[in-house]
């Protein structure tokens, strides 16, 4: 008998990871269910596009049989990263690798959830169901949702993200703030909204460095630019002085008072904005580790958060339910099959958590520009170097 065999299977959280591991389960025969916060399907996504690496990301969508659905829908204009330094001098094109071995096309997490969605069966997404509190009962997990619905499942996967409320249920461990927050905005109609970063945009994404700061920018299909203004800052004073600054001019004063010396081309991002939020960066440490629950485990940010300057954030969560739903779908028990995933999930990402914490040090020393144009001429001298060989 298989683990999952007879088995009541809930996820936790409807983003790539906890989808992906739906679509792999059911592809395997699995009874899952998916509880999802937001209250519907057509609830707008959030977020900066997102690139899929081939080891991970796009393995676990070809697992899923998606690869079709992924190149129907991937952005292919977003094929270049542009550094500049504070003052909006280029330093740097680098082209991102599209196809190819070591390919890593972008695709907007809106599309990204259609198709993994379009991919379930009827029914498998309950929407608005925030929960409020698990607990192990006997051998059931029973999950408290808002509004009184409890349910109760064989097996429990919390795929909630970085404030996840399965992870009490898992481990004591809490993520930590790094020192380091992001500042989320977008401009809508940006072309006209912001003509003179527009065209430093070029069209696909940018990243400004200096000062133990950055911006990124990036357009989106509708015409609009998200951006992410990056500063070491003490988290609660830092957001009450953003929640502040609650106009064009206070947002523009705020930029001042916290990027000092970078350019007032960057000015018309805040003044600008149709809203900014506060975004905390939190990582898990990279040695965490804890005794595995026969049937509770986590995936993704819930598992393993960490900031987003490796690009590995969803790749590692879409990479945990490959190997989670392998390990599911093999003879035996639910408690073995999650302890073997556990195990290997604590080993790559001890490594990876490591790699992404040196990146974001370097992204905010004081000699940012050099070092991450420096690393990124590496990777095209190492990509040509490749072809070459190839050829």
């Amino acid at each position: 008998m298989r683990a999952i065999d007879g088995k009541k299977i809930a996820l936790v959280g409807g983003g790539p990871g906890g989808l992906t591991l739906a679509r792999l389960l059911q592809m395997g025969g699995a009874d899952v269910a998916v509880y999802e916060r937001d209250q519907s399907r057509e609830a707008r996504v959030q977020g900066s596009a997102l690139d899929l690496h081939e080891d991970s990301g796009l393995a676990a969508l070809d697992a899923g049989g998606l690869m079709d659905a992924f190149w129907a829908n991937h952005r292919a204009d977003l094929d270049r990263l542009r550094l500049t330094d504070q003052d909006g001098v280029i330093l740097h094109d680098h082209e991102r690798k599209m196809s190819g071995a070591g390919k890593r096309p972008e695709i907007e997490r809106g599309p990204l959830r259609d198709l993994l969605l379009d991919s379930l069966r009827p029914g498998t997404v309950h929407w608005d169901r925030r929960l409020e509190g698990a607990e192990i009962s006997g051998e059931k997990v029973k999950l408290q949702f808002a509004g009184g619905e409890s349910v109760l499942a064989d097996v429990a996967i919390g795929c909630d993200g970085a404030n996840s409320r399965l992870r009490a249920v898992v481990t004591p461990i809490r993520p930590e703030y790094v020192g380091v927050a992001l500042v989320e905005g977008v401009v809508v109609a940006a072309k006209d909204a912001v003509p003179e970063l527009w065209k430093l945009l070029g069209g696909a994404a940018l990243i400004a460095l200096g000062s133990e700061r950055t911006i990124g920018m990036g357009t989106k299909p509708d015409g609009s630019i998200l951006f992410y203004a990056g500063l070491k800052s003490a988290d609660a004073e830092g957001r009450q002085r953003l929640e502040a600054a609650d106009d064009a001019d206070k947002r523009v004063a705020w930029f001042h008072e916290n990027f000092e010396g970078w350019s007032a081309l960057w000015e018309p991002l805040f003044a600008k904005a149709k809203s900014t939020v506060w975004r905390p960066l939190l990582v898990c440490p990279e040695d965490q580790h804890w005794d595995p629950k026969p049937n509770v485990t986590l995936i993704g940010d819930a598992a393993h958060v960490m900031p987003p300057y490796a690009g590995e954030g969803v790749n590692m969560a879409m990479l945990d339910a490959l190997v989670l739903s392998r390990e599911l779908l093999q003879e035996g028990d639910a408690g073995s099959a999650i302890a073997r995933y556990e195990a290997e999930m604590f080993e790559r990402m001890r490594g990876m958590t490591s790699d992404t914490m040196m990146n974001t040090e370097m992204f905010y020393s004081t000699d940012a520009a050099d070092r991450v144009v420096g690393l990124f001429q590496s990777f095209a001298g190492a990509a040509s170097s490749a072809s070459a060989a190839q050829n």
